[in-house]
């Protein structure tokens, strides 16, 4: 199909830099349409006199103001008519930075099948309540699509494909004041209408006149919503059918891609700032439910250690709990490396071991789990405490939620070790932090990145597992003793800390080191399985824990 487009201009009352912008337009060789939505004078005439045939400028004038989204579809109605294939909707008021123009015109020559929209990137001149409002709106858009495709439902510079729009307009209503832009690439989405996603500059300008009524269009925004949330459920299969097509099973825990991306973290994280922890938990909602129903992958993992460490099988309730309560720990380790709980609120468990431990000028491993929020007891640890502590991690399937706890607080990137580049360089340095009276601390719970086949299988829930023989490995090199740390949230802001003595120093004879690495692998495991026990939802490993080897 050829590629012929236009440019659709709404106004009302906005003329006073609409001269500029149809130049800038004219300059990319694209017609131009002002749809002058019911001006008042004088924006009336000035509009009426830009009208200019000869220089491919064509004036429509609406009698009585229909709102935004009746000038738009007044616009795509008379390009479609004209024979054009495309259109570009741009703002009258000069809100949209124009350079950005010929990148959106390539996208859409490249994908004529798809709409190419802004994303809005605002400086500090959006008002706060105008940024409250579109993330309410993207949280709704990810639920009605099952996406997170269109990143920004909300911006008024795209470029449409007319043939698709026709037909949906043809066919459906679309709301015609400020739910135009959402709700028309909602169901353009629905449509199979892929979304093509560039960011756009956007500012507000001073003495920006806007027609965004606080009360009414806010009104219109929730009933849209409301229609989009009914018309998702009936439409539910093909929706996911244009959803982007799974990624094959992954055959490692590490191989499992981090599902948020970096903006979309950020903005969980700047909403948490301004609404606190009770605030933000109704707005993730929308997101863990996209992620719930998009996981298959951690479904069924889910779905499994839950039938294994209750006896039953675990309803959809069960399964969206489990989900939920994984997002409300993210969530407390943000707040807790954010200085929002308070060291109180986590309880110690025999805290006489923890004293003893702390008093101990010597070195020694810890080994956590999966289990809880291990990373919430090293935030909320006395800083002394917490500069005698190293953590072998492996962040690399998580770096955007990671990098936003680094820019967050630096404390929570301080003295951790990649496990993917254990080498003997590395167990020197852990030793010496060992001979210096430091901590170590380690996942018992997980097989490493790099070392598949070091594991030994032993009991775990009623079915034997695959255990790392790491930990008890790095016992050995270290000469140290070895604890158990476990945390989990008692309910509401509450939690608990066990820190157990589990080993002296441990010492492998060569003749039967895979027994004593098999025993104390089992004794781990069989702790383990008492806390999954004790707080079954807490347990966070997403992936088939009981898989053999070769299949993880």
């Amino acid at each position: 199909m050829k590629f012929d487009c236009c440019a659709i201009i709404p106004s009302y009352n906005h003329w006073t830099v609409l001269p500029a912008v149809v130049d800038a337009l004219l300059a990319q060789d694209l017609p131009v349409l002002i749809v002058d939505d019911g001006s008042d004078r004088p924006a009336a005439q000035a509009i009426t006199a830009l009208h200019a045939p000869e220089r491919r400028i064509t004036v429509i004038r609406r009698p009585v103001n229909g709102g935004k989204g009746a000038a738009v579809c007044d616009g795509l109605r008379a390009a479609w008519t004209l024979g054009f294939s495309h259109a570009v909707q741009i703002d009258a008021d000069g809100q949209h930075d124009l350079a950005q123009l010929p990148a959106m015109l390539a996208a859409a020559r490249a994908r004529s099948d798809a709409i190419v929209s802004g994303v809005a990137v605002y400086d500090r001149s959006v008002p706060t309540g105008r940024k409250i409002g579109r993330w309410v709106t993207h949280l709704w858009v990810y639920v009605e699509t099952m996406s997170l495709r269109i990143s920004d439902s909300m911006c008024g510079f795209r470029v449409y494909p007319l043939a698709a729009v026709q037909e949906l307009l043809a066919e459906e209503s679309v709301g015609a004041h400020m739910d135009f832009d959402t709700e028309i690439m909602v169901r353009l989405f629905w449509r199979g209408v892929p979304p093509v996603m560039l960011p756009v500059r956007v500012i507000y300008p001073p003495g920006n006149l806007s027609n965004f009524d606080l009360l009414r269009d806010n009104w219109r925004i929730t009933r849209m919503h409301t229609r989009l949330v009914f018309g998702m459920l009936a439409r539910l299969p093909s929706i996911l059918r244009h959803r982007p097509p799974p990624v094959a099973r992954p055959g490692h825990w590490a191989v499992l891609q981090e599902r948020g991306t970096l903006w979309g973290l950020s903005l969980v994280g700047h909403a948490y700032r301004l609404l606190g922890h009770r605030g933000i938990l109704p707005l993730l909602l929308p997101i863990i439910l996209y992620f719930h129903v998009t996981g298959r992958t951690q479904r069924a993992a889910s779905r499994h250690y839950l039938r294994l460490v209750g006896g039953r099988d675990p309803s959809q309730l069960d399964l969206f709990r489990h989900s939920l309560d994984f997002a409300v720990r993210a969530l407390d380790s943000f707040a807790a490396w954010a200085g929002a709980i308070p060291a109180g609120a986590m309880q110690i468990e025999s805290a006489d071991s923890l004293q003893r431990a702390a008093a101990d000028r010597s070195g020694r491993l810890l080994v956590v789990s999966h289990h809880g929020n291990a990373d919430l007891s090293r935030a909320l640890m006395a800083p002394a405490l917490r500069q005698r502590l190293t953590v072998l991690v492996h962040t690399r399937h998580a770096e955007n939620y990671n990098r936003l706890l680094r820019e967050l607080n630096p404390e929570a990137a301080g003295r951790t070790v990649q496990v993917t580049e254990i080498g003997p360089d590395t167990a020197i340095a852990l030793r010496a932090c060992i001979e210096r009276g430091e901590w170590v601390a380690i996942a018992g719970d997980r097989i490493p990145v790099l070392s598949q086949g070091r594991v030994v299988r032993v009991p775990f829930l009623g079915q034997r597992a695959a255990f790392s023989q790491g930990p008890w490995v790095l016992a050995s090199l270290l000469g140290c003793p070895v604890s158990l740390l476990f945390c989990w949230r008692e309910g509401g802001r509450q939690w608990r800390l066990a820190l157990e003595d589990f080993s002296g120093p441990v010492t492998l004879s060569r003749g039967s080191r895979a027994a004593e690495i098999g025993g104390l692998a089992a004794r781990y495991a069989a702790r383990l399985e008492a806390y999954c026990r004790r707080k079954p939802f807490q347990w966070y490993n997403f992936f088939d824990f009981w898989a053999e080897t070769g299949e993880r």
